[in-house]
């Protein structure tokens, strides 16, 4: 019941307009639900990403224009909205498919994106694993928590500058080791 009155109160401050810690709340508490949504619905790692961007500017939207007429439902408001956007993704995929089932041959070649070079995951792991820790700790906490400098710079206990040099030399060594082509 506390989370009830807590999210309730968070819809309030977001309706009124005058707390913008209010809105960066809503989303550090509900992003890792919809992420979570996400994967179990969608079964991809960015998909689920996009869908916790999508649902929180509909949430963020919906709550300053005060359309949220049960503030203490907000966690079910946004389980309605990721149900229904993961829905229409899976419509929007569909008629997609149909459309190019139905036109994709009369498609000229040059209208075709390129193929995505395929991404050896084994090879990468090997090559972070070469990488010191410091090293691997920076590139994963910048490429797979998407923490700033800073962030990175006070849990390491170093400076900005010093966070950057060490991402350079740890993509760099990565890229050697990849046999990537700069």
């Amino acid at each position: 019941m506390a989370i009830a009155v807590l999210d309730a109160d968070l819809v309030r401050r977001i309706g009124s307009g005058v707390d913008d810690g209010a809105e960066a709340e809503l989303c550090r508490r509900m992003a890792p639900r919809i992420r979570l949504y996400g994967l179990r619905h969608l079964r991809d790692a960015q998909a689920s990403e996009d869908l916790a961007q999508e649902v929180l500017i509909i949430t963020l939207e919906a709550l300053r224009a005060g359309r949220l007429r049960e503030p203490e439902k907000l966690a079910s408001f946004v389980l309605g909205t990721c149900r229904l956007t993961v829905l229409e993704l899976r419509r929007g995929a569909r008629r997609k498919a149909l459309l190019l089932e139905q036109f994709g041959p009369d498609l000229p070649a040059a209208a075709s994106a390129p193929p995505m070079p395929c991404m050896d995951i084994e090879r990468l792991t090997e090559c972070l694993q070469t990488l010191g820790e410091r090293e691997r700790a920076v590139v994963v906490m910048t490429f797979y928590d998407e923490r700033t400098a800073a962030d990175v710079a006070g849990f390491l206990g170093v400076s900005e500058g010093n966070v950057r040099v060490i991402r350079h030399r740890a993509l760099h060594r990565l890229r050697d080791c990849m046999g990537m082509v700069r």
